[in-house]
This record gives structure tokens, C-alpha cells and sequence, in this order.
């Protein structure tokens, strides 16, 4: 399971733009947080942020298309507006088993709970990747196995405690060494 920006996009840029085109500081948003509950923390309606948001600007890190080509199942569970999400998997041919968006969650943080039940599995076969202290919050939630999208630059300079992937491919390693089933 995956959250989308920041972990299969490099979208920092993307979202750092759609709050400045709106007149806020970069340096005051922060990542991790529900679309809805972000955007109202800076004085923004979600409309406003949503129609300043370019759906052609994010692009997958380097590694993931290859990494969701082999994966026999994949899901993912975003803080993202649906609009801009379903926008981004269409132009990249991206089709998740099971794809959660913040409208799912009543447009509070995302959460594990109902992706899983969506799935049918169990958070003992499913392994969390993300880039947010938020993403293994949620994780830790339904007791799922986590690792941090080490690829992500800002991701990496925080050099987190757990599991940090260099690569999208060293996913790969974790599955086949049994920490959960593909």
C-alpha cells in the first residue's frame, strides 16, 4: 500500500505551487496533513486550492512505473483530492487495485482501516510506504509494517528511524524477504 505524493510522485513542487498561486508562503505549508484540513489551516477554501492545482506537474519518482509494473497487487491510500488524483493516475496509466482519496475519509487524514477492508486483507500482510510521519501514524494504527520512501530528497534528509527504501526497487527485497506476501 502507498501513499501517492511524495512516495509514487515527486509532487512537492506541484502542491508548493498550487498554495502559492493562492498567495500563501511556501515556507508555511507543511506535508502530511488531509487536503481539506491544510488548505483551511492556511485561509484557503479546498476549491481554491484544487483549481490552482496542475495535474501535469507531478511526475513519479524515478523507479516507481517500473515497481507498480511488477507488483501483482497495490493500493493506495492519499490525502489527496480525488479530482487531481484521478486526473494524475489516468495520465499515467496508473491503476491501483484499490485507490483511497481524501473524500473517502470524510476529508479528515487519511486511514488504513477501510483500504483494508476494501482489499481483504489483514494489516499483517500489508506493508505501508510512505514519506510523512502521518503515513506511519496510520500504519501504526492497524499495526501494519511500514517503511519511508527514502527517495524522496526530503524524505531522506530526515533521516527517519525504521525502514528507509534508497530506491523503489529495494521494495522488492522487503516482500521477498517475507516481511509480507505478494
Amino acid at each position: 500500500m502507498f501513499d501517492l505524493d511524495g512516495t509514487l510522485l515527486d509532487s512537492d513542487a506541484a502542491l508548493l505551487a498550487a498554495f502559492e498561486a493562492n498567495g500563501v508562503a511556501i515556507e508555511d505549508v507543511t506535508y502530511g496533513h488531509a487536503v481539506a484540513a491544510e488548505a483551511e489551516r492556511l485561509g484557503l477554501t479546498l476549491d481554491a486550492y484544487e483549481s490552482a492545482y496542475d495535474t501535469d506537474a507531478a511526475t513519479p519518482f524515478p523507479g516507481i512505473d517500473e515497481l507498480l509494473a511488477v507488483l501483482p497487487r497495490w493500493a493506495v491510500c492519499s490525502n489527496k483530492h480525488p479530482r487531481s488524483a484521478v486526473a494524475e493516475f489516468e495520465r499515467l496509466g496508473w491503476r491501483p487495485e484499490v485507490a483511497c482519496f481524501a473524500d473517502s475519509f470524510d476529508w479528515e487524514h487519511k486511514r488504513l482501516g477501510p483500504v483494508l477492508d476494501l482489499l481483504g486483507v489483514s494489516a499483517d500482510r500489508v506493508l505501508m510506504v510512505g514519506d510523512t510521519t502521518g503515513d506511519l501514524v496510520v500504519a501504526e494504527e492497524v499495526g501494519c509494517a511500514y517503511a519511508w520512501a527514502g527517495w524522496n530528497p526530503r524524505t531522506a534528509a530526515e533521516r527517519p528511524d525504521g525502514v528507509v527504501l534508497a530506491r523503489p526497487a529495494d521494495l522488492l527485497g522487503l516482500l521477498g524477504g517475507g516481511l509480507v506476501d505478494r
